[in-house]
């Protein structure tokens, strides 16, 4: 009658015998990610030389590693909708946004920005 009551094989009954010798009390916890905090200060600057009359909005003077400069312009070409990419550690986004992107990196948390 006992198989009847089990019609297929539990892999994990072997392991109830073995139950009463794990340790009491709680899981340890993974530690805790780091804050990564923004950088204090930025450089926000209307460009047009060299780039036949077109006008960039280039973000400079940003302390980020270059895997966090990528993620930044990506981030902020999405918030603006507007085109973008990375110039010799400087963010180059495409249009007059000075206002809009010192607001953002406000928001980001960049204590000091400096729009010229």
């Amino acid at each position: 009658m006992s198989d009847e009551k089990k019609p297929f094989h539990n892999p994990f009954g072997a392991l109830s015998a073995l139950k009463a010798s794990l340790p009491q009390g709680e899981a340890p916890r993974p530690p805790a990610e780091k804050v990564k905090r923004a950088p204090p200060k930025a450089v926000v600057r209307l460009e047009r030389k060299g780039r036949n009359g077109k006008e960039v909005t280039v973000i400079e003077q940003l302390a980020l590693s270059p895997k966090d400069q990528e993620a930044w312009l990506k981030q902020l070409k999405s918030s603006l909708g507007c085109g973008g990419a990375l110039e010799d550690g400087a963010l180059v986004v495409q249009g007059d946004h000075r206002e809009r992107v010192a607001a953002w990196l406000t928001k980001q948390g960049v204590k000091q920005v400096s729009v010229g």
